[in-house]
């Protein structure tokens, strides 16, 4: 893993007035950008390839055609899982606070995509009474009524847990019992099973669903057939995983597959 840090145009961008200013850069596959925070708020997006998120409170992957929405200060790093096309936003505080202040995962409908790929091309200091202005407050008004997609991973401090998180995320098809997950944070499952919701507001098996629709939108936008994620995630059959992905996001996988070329990385990979 190469980690690489943000950008001094990136620190220069959070000192302009306009409300919402435009950044690109590209990634290879694999890099890690290291832990920062950013006085703006954050619209994390790619134009092409998959991202995770970590923050201290959780972890996200994005996969094409969706963003982040990342508060301002709020420290994150971000793995790239195939080479990253980075298209982003840097929203002003008091927009920010409108936006919302925790993290949120969002789908990028096709005006908004344009509107991103539009300002790019206006200077950073652009007029905010000509187009790039009104550029600005559409993307806000695209933002604040874009749809969120409730997939994240809520992230524990408590140790135990903590291990058996990783242990998790490091293998999500994995059939081990809640027994076998205890022992290996060194934890009773009695005590697994009462700290979970403390921690991470989610019951253990809520939060394992988590990691197994992460891991499914990461091996969608990879080409992965259903039938294939069922299997690799320990689902006796495609149908049962799609009932669980359409109970949680209110649609079917095929919504979520990737029909392009298809985008080489690494599986979810735990914290190193």
């Amino acid at each position: 893993m190469k980690i690489v840090h943000s950008s001094a145009k990136a620190a220069k961008l959070q000192q302009l007035p306009q409300a919402v200013v435009a950044f690109s850069r590209d990634f290879e596959s694999a890099q890690l950008l290291a832990p920062h925070s950013h006085p703006r708020g954050q619209l994390l997006y790619a134009a092409e390839g998959v991202m995770q998120v970590r923050t201290p409170h959780g972890l996200w992957v994005i996969p094409p055609q969706r963003a982040l929405w990342v508060p301002s200060e709020l420290e994150h790093e971000i793995r790239m899982l195939s080479e990253v096309h980075l298209r982003t936003l840097y929203i002003r505080r008091e927009e920010s606070q409108q936006i919302g202040d925790a993290c949120r995962l969002l789908e990028v409908s096709p005006l908004l995509r344009e509107l991103i790929l539009a300002l790019l091309k206006e200077s950073d200091d652009y007029d905010t009474k000509a187009r790039g202005g009104h550029l600005a407050q559409l993307i806000l008004l695209e933002i604040q009524e874009a749809t969120s997609i409730p997939v994240a991973i809520p992230w524990p401090s408590d140790r135990r847990l903590v291990a058996i998180c990783e242990a998790i995320v490091g293998n999500p098809g994995s059939l081990n019992s809640l027994e076998q997950w205890a022992e290996i944070g060194g934890a009773s499952a009695r005590t697994v099973i009462r700290l979970f919701p403390k921690e991470t507001g989610l019951q253990f098996r809520h939060w394992v669903q988590q990691v197994h629709i992460t891991e499914a939108l990461l091996r969608l936008a990879q080409g992965d057939a259903v039938e294939r994620i069922a299997e690799k995630l320990g689902y006796k059959s495609a149908s049962a995983f799609t009932s669980m992905f359409r109970k949680v996001l209110g649609k079917p996988p095929s919504q979520y597959a990737h029909h392009g070329r298809p985008v080489l990385r690494p599986a979810l990979k735990p914290r190193t």
